[in-house]
């Protein structure tokens, strides 16, 4: 337990609920900020410091270590809250979903240091904690191209097995419901890149627009309702879950 931010509420004169109140969120969302490793999004952190009379890194010390570029941080804070994550991916694995392997050759080989490359790969290996927290992880329903399974990521053949390996796995696991876009489908929007829609804990929907140099984050109802028709009509596409499965591991075995 987060033992600093139950003091200074107690302290405070607050409880869940009446700091929800003040900051406009779920009291479940401010319930969860006592557990190790949750965080108040961006636009909270400062409001609920002062609201205690604490500083920042005496209620959250991990808040000033991040390692993610710092334009992706304001959707890791909405992905750690989320109860349920619909992702569509074109060309990789879902971050989420990566071995470090994976992740590690997907940034290296580009305009980034060798620090960077490490930073960005424990970060994006450390997001994947949200998805075996006690309590619960977010629904993570993931809709993949046929030529994500296809295409190598490395020079290691035994990369894509174990990568592959490590999706069915969640799959089977029931951590991750997958579907497939098989490579026969015609052209469906998918083809207009990937993206996320998160259902946060107060029921409101946000979105993240994948970009290799900024995250766009959606949260006006006209953008999320054509991203809402967008995922509809991908799905549409997908195969069922049984014959999703069953390419995964078709193409693993292609890789050994």
């Amino acid at each position: 337990m987060n033992h600093a931010f139950v003091a200074a509420l107690a302290a405070a004169g607050h409880t869940a609920e009446s700091l929800a109140d003040r900051l406009g969120v779920h009291p479940k969302t401010v319930a969860r900020w006592a557990n190790p490793g949750h965080i108040p999004q961006s636009r909270h952190r400062a409001t609920v410091a002062g609201l205690l009379d604490k500083e920042i890194d005496t209620l959250w010390p991990d808040a000033g270590r991040r390692r993610e570029p710092v334009w992706f941080r304001p959707w890791v804070d909405l992905e750690r809250e989320a109860v349920t994550l619909r992702s569509f991916e074109l060309a990789w694995v879902p971050g989420l979903l990566q071995t470090e392997a994976y992740a590690r050759a997907t940034l290296a080989g580009g305009v980034l240091t060798a620090e960077a490359v490490d930073e960005f790969t424990e970060a994006r290996i450390g997001r994947q904690a949200i998805l075996s927290r006690a309590g619960g992880g977010p629904l993570l329903v993931a809709v993949l191209d046929e030529g994500v399974l296809r295409r190598r990521v490395g020079d290691d053949r035994a990369l894509m097995a174990a990568q592959l390996a490590r999706l069915l796995g969640s799959a089977e696991a029931g951590t991750v419901q997958l579907h497939i876009v098989p490579a026969d489908a015609p052209s469906y929007p998918g083809l207009d890149g990937p993206f996320t829609i998160a259902d946060m804990p107060d029921g409101s929907r946000v979105a993240h627009v994948d970009s290799a140099a900024q995250a766009q984050i959606l949260d006006q109802p006209s953008d999320l309702v054509n991203l809402e028709r967008r995922w509809e009509r991908i799905r549409g596409e997908a195969l069922p879950r049984g014959r999703s499965l069953a390419l995964p591991r078709e193409a693993a075995a292609a890789w050994t």
